[in-house]
C-alpha cells in the first residue's frame, strides 16, 4: 500500500484529502504544520507528500527544502490558494 503524507494547517483540507485518498486504498498520514510533517516523514517514509505552501510557522517552501534534504526524489504536490500565475508556477 502506498503512503501519502498530507501537510496542511487547515483541518478541513486534511480531513477531505485523508477520507478521499483512504477510500482509494492509500495509507494517509496528516500533519497540521511543517514541523509535524517532517517528523512524520522521517518515521513513516511517504511515497508522496501533498504540501500546503502557506502555513504559519514553517511555511511550505521551507518544509519542502527540508524534505528534499532527506530525499531529493520524493514526489511533492504543492497546494496553494494563491491565484497569480507566478505563484502557481
Amino acid at each position: 500500500m502506498q503512503r501519502i503524507l498530507v501537510i496542511d494547517d487547515d483541518p478541513a483540507v486534511t480531513s477531505v484529502l485523508k477520507r478521499s485518498l483512504s477510500y482509494e486504498a492509500f495509507a494517509v498520514d496528516t500533519a497540521g504544520s511543517g514541523e509535524e510533517g517532517l517528523a512524520i516523514a522521517r518515521d513513516r517514509y511517504p511515497d508522496l507528500v501533498i504540501l500546503d505552501i502557506m502555513m504559519p510557522g514553517m511555511d511550505g517552501m521551507e518544509t519542502l527544502r527540508r524534505l528534499r534534504g532527506g530525499d531529493a526524489h520524493l514526489p511533492v504536490l504543492m497546494l496553494t490558494a494563491k491565484d497569480a500565475p507566478a505563484d502557481q508556477v
